[in-house]
C-alpha cells in the first residue's frame, strides 16, 4: 500500500476511533463520579452480544438504522442536512400500511407496490423541502423540521376511525395488512427471526457506493456538495442536484421502517418505532458517510439499544446507553475537526518538504551548469 493510501486510511479511521474512545472514557468518569464500577456495564453489554437472540435483535434494529443513516448520508454528500428523515419514514410506513391493509394482490405485485409506495411518499415529503430550498432559498433544516411536525399531524388525522384508523383497545392502528404483503424472515430457531428486508439494507448500501463512486451522477453530486461555484462552472446545475439529492434522501428514508412493518408488526400503530431518523444522523456522522462505516455504526447503535436493558438487573441505569450515544455524536464532531486539522498540517508539511527538495535540486542543477560554463 502506498504511503498516501496509508495516510488516507489513517485519517479515515482516526476520527471514529477517537470519538468512541472519548465517549467510553467520559461514561467511565460519570460512573466513577456516581460511585459505580466504570467497567462492569460495558462487560455486561458485551456479554449480551454473545447471546443468539440478542444478535437477532441487533441485526434487525441495525437494518432500520442503516437505511435511515444512508438517507442522511446522501444529503450530507450534497452538503444538505436532511433532518426530516424521521417524519419521512414514519409517513411512508403509514402509507404503506394503509395500502397493504386495503389492497390484496399477489405477493409478487403486493410487496413491490408497498416498497414503491414508501419510496414515493418519502421522496414527496423530502421533495417539498427541496423545492422550497431551490426556489425560495429556504433552509432545508428549517423546512424538514417543520415537515416532521406536519407529518405527525397527518398521521394523527389518518388514524381517525372515519379515515383509515382501526381502533384496537387503546391503540390506534391502520388495521392488519394482508398476508400477501408480509415479507418472510430468516428463521434462526429459538433465537427468533431476522427480518427478510435486512437484504434490502445490504442492497441499498451497495447501490449507494456504486452510485456515488462509479457514476457521473455521483461525481456531480459530490462536486456540487464540495463547491457549487466549481460545479456550475463545469456544467452542473447545483439547484437541480440539490433537489435530486433531497428526493433520493427522502426515497431511501421512506424504506427505513419497512423491515419491521413487513416483517413483524404488519400494521402502523402507536407502538411503531420512532426516532430512527434522528439516530440516523449520529450513525451517518460516525460512519463518515461510508456504506461500510455506517454499517459498523448501525450495529454499534443497535448493540447499545438491545444490550442495555440487562443493566437494570445489575443496579445500573440502562440510560447509560443513551448517554453513550449522545457523547459519541458530540465526540464525533470534535474529533473529526481535530483529525481534519491534523491531516491538513501534515499535507502542508509534506508539500513544503517536496517544494524545498525541488528547489534544492534546481539550485544544484543551476550551480552545476554555471560551473560547466565557467570551465569552458
Amino acid at each position: 500500500m502506498k504511503k498516501f493510501d496509508k495516510e488516507r486510511l489513517l485519517l479515515t479511521v482516526a476520527g471514529p476511533v477517537i470519538a468512541l474512545a472519548v465517549a467510553f472514557v467520559l461514561i467511565a468518569v460519570v460512573l466513577i463520579a456516581s460511585g459505580k464500577n466504570p467497567v462492569e456495564p460495558f462487560v455486561l453489554m458485551i456479554e449480551q452480544a454473545g447471546f443468539s437472540d440478542i444478535q437477532v435483535l441487533i441485526i434487525n434494529q441495525a437494518s432500520m438504522y442503516y437505511i435511515a443513516a444512508l438517507a442522511v448520508a446522501i444529503g450530507f454528500r450534497m452538503n444538505l442536512f436532511n433532518i426530516g428523515v424521521d417524519g419521512q419514514y414514519q409517513l411512508a410506513a403509514m402509507m404503506a400500511a394503509v395500502v397493504g391493509a386495503h389492497m390484496n394482490l399477489p405477493a409478487a405485485i403486493q410487496i413491490p407496490l408497498l416498497l414503491l409506495t414508501a419510496v414515493c411518499t418519502g421522496a414527496f415529503w423530502a421533495g417539498i423541502a427541496g423545492v422550497l430550498k431551490v426556489t425560495r432559498g429556504v433552509s432545508e433544516v428549517v423546512a424538514t423540521i417543520m415537515l416532521n411536525a406536519i407529518a405527525t399531524s397527518v398521521i394523527a388525522y389518518m388514524w381517525l376511525p372515519d379515515v383509515f384508523g382501526v381502533k384496537v383497545g387503546n391503540n390506534n392502528t391502520t388495521g392488519e395488512m394482508h398476508e400477501s404483503g408480509w415479507v418472510p424472515g430468516i428463521d434462526m430457531g429459538a433465537a427468533g427471526e431476522i427480518y427478510g428486508l435486512v437484504i434490502l439494507a445490504f442492497v441499498l448500501g451497495i447501490g449507494y457506493w456504486i452510485t456515488l463512486n462509479r457514476t457521473r451522477f455521483g461525481f456531480d453530486l459530490r462536486a456540487s456538495g464540495a463547491s457549487e461555484t466549481a460545479a456550475a462552472a463545469s456544467g452542473v446545475n447545483p439547484k437541480r442536484m440539490a433537489l435530486t439529492a433531497m428526493l433520493l434522501s427522502g426515497g431511501i428514508a421512506g424504506l427505513a421502517g419497512l423491515p419491521i412493518l413487513l416483517g413483524d408488526t404488519h400494521t402502523y400503530s402507536l407502538n411503531f418505532p420512532t426516532g430512527i431518523g434522528f439516530l440516523g444522523i449520529g450513525i451517518a456522522l460516525l460512519g463518515r458517510n461510508s456504506p461500510v462505516g455506517i454499517a459498523f455504526a448501525a450495529l454499534l447503535w443497535a448493540w447499545l439499544d438491545k444490550a442495555s436493558p440487562e443493566l437494570d438487573f445489575h443496579g445500573y441505569d440502562k440510560e447509560i446507553a443513551v448517554i453513550m450515544q449522545g457523547l459519541i455524536v458530540l465526540s464525533v464532531v470534535v474529533s473529526y475537526e481535530a483529525v481534519r486539522e491534523w491531516g491538513l498540517r501534515r499535507q502542508q508539511r509534506r508539500v513544503g518538504a517536496e517544494l524545498a527538495a525541488g528547489l534544492a535540486l534546481a539550485t544544484s542543477a543551476t550551480d552545476q551548469t554555471t560551473k560547466e560554463v565557467a570551465g569552458r
